[in-house]
């Protein structure tokens, strides 16, 4: 996948917000693959105990350190999206499993029209080396859920590789700490009424270290989510959508073939 530029429009910039625990060995196999057009990498430090910090600015001495003293996934990236001043929000995790190269599609799903692109590694286009069959299950599942509280057909639910435009932040953004921050998003961005585009991922298995992810007990916890954010959609609770950017799609910026386009339920 080409690396250069999909943006013609020289005002628009793409940051990339990466939250880190002790990630030092895995930063050389992500942050050099970036693409050329990343203009801001803001990397989101919860307080490593090894090299993390210094390996960042050796391999990248421009990115921004945010360093994040509670715990959790969630608050982590909510840091990083409130310190990242690029019109386009990418995330994307540290370990090694979610390709650099594939950030230039979220980009042009994004200026395609798509307020929300989402990664999902069961769609035409991608795949995942790196997810239990119970993890499987469990994904479908909650996934199903969600369908059935907001009307979304998510075919990937709980996968945190997605780009926004900033300007809906307000609307996705909140106080949730863990891993199941990607599922309260999802679930913000329909009951919002956002245009979202899900975007081929390919998930490679962590490179170094082990994962903080624990499946039944995070499980549980999105789980939870799905219930509250349901009941607060259920009572009536609708963000206003923020005003689309004011831009003329740029030739070849269409979504591309492949990925399959959700809208929410009719505000």
């Amino acid at each position: 996948m080409t690396t250069e530029s999909p943006i013609t429009h020289a005002q628009l910039r793409v940051s990339v917000v990466i939250p880190t625990l002790n990630e030092e060995r895995n930063l050389r196999h992500v942050l050099p693959l970036l693409p050329s057009f990343v203009d801001e990498v803001v990397i989101v430090d919860g307080r490593s105990s090894d090299g993390t910090v210094a390996e960042t600015l050796r391999l990248r001495p421009d990115a921004m350190i945010v360093m994040e003293h509670r715990k959790g996934k969630g608050h982590a990236l909510m840091s990083g999206f409130e310190a990242a001043t690029g019109d386009i929000i990418v995330m994307l995790d540290a370990d090694g499993s979610m390709d650099p190269a594939e950030i230039p599609a979220y980009v042009y799903a994004l200026l395609g029209g798509a307020d929300y692109a989402k990664g999902s590694r069961f769609i035409h286009g991608g795949a995942t080396r790196d997810m239990e069959w119970y993890r499987r299950i469990g994904n479908k599942v909650l996934g199903q859920a969600v369908r059935v509280a907001f009307g979304g057909r998510y075919s990937d639910l709980c996968y945190g590789y997605n780009a926004f435009w900033r300007d809906v932040l307000p609307l996705v953004a909140g106080e949730v700490p863990g891993f199941e921050v990607e599922t309260f998003m999802n679930c913000r961005a329909l009951a919002a009424g956002l245009r979202i585009v899900e975007v081929p991922s390919v998930e490679a298995a962590r490179i170094h270290g082990v994962s903080n992810l624990r499946t039944f007990r995070d499980g549980a916890r999105v789980l939870r989510t799905i219930v509250s954010e349901w009941r607060i959609h259920r009572d009536g609770y609708r963000p206003a959508p923020a005003p689309a950017p004011d831009l003329a799609s740029p030739a070849g910026s269409d979504v591309p073939v492949g990925i399959s386009l959700h809208e929410a339920p009719t505000r």
